[in-house]
């Protein structure tokens, strides 16, 4: 069973950067898949970039051009870069990891971390 630990949250101004690890408690074959996931408060979760087996990343349009997710899979970790953020980013991020071609529920979620952003 993988277990995810998140990190990096926090409370920042709009405009500023934040960086969120990800790292899973054992060492996982490179093809899993791994995403970031976000919800906020009285909203459903929602997915905001993924990363596959190969290199290829999904954005969501939100975060499309701010946020950069990334992956070393010697470490098993991975990472949300993400810069411009806005009040709207405000929610509590998740990492999901889960193999190949699976849907997420399929997946281990992490405990989340709290990224905050004023205004």
């Amino acid at each position: 069973q993988v277990h995810p630990v998140e990190s990096g949250g926090g409370l920042v101004q709009a405009g500023e950067s934040l960086r969120l690890t990800c790292a899973a408690s054992q060492r996982l074959h490179s093809t899993y898949t791994m995403a970031w996931y976000r919800q906020a408060p009285g909203k459903q979760r929602e997915v905001v970039a993924s990363i596959i087996y190969g290199g290829k990343t999904y954005y969501a349009d939100a975060v499309r051009g701010r946020f950069t997710i990334s992956r070393d899979d010697a470490k098993s970790t991975v990472y949300l870069q993400m810069n411009m953020l806005k009040p709207e980013d405000t929610a509590v991020y998740y990492c999901n990891i889960r193999p190949r071609g699976s849907p997420a529920d399929a997946g281990s979620w992490g405990q989340g971390t709290q990224v905050t952003v004023s205004s």
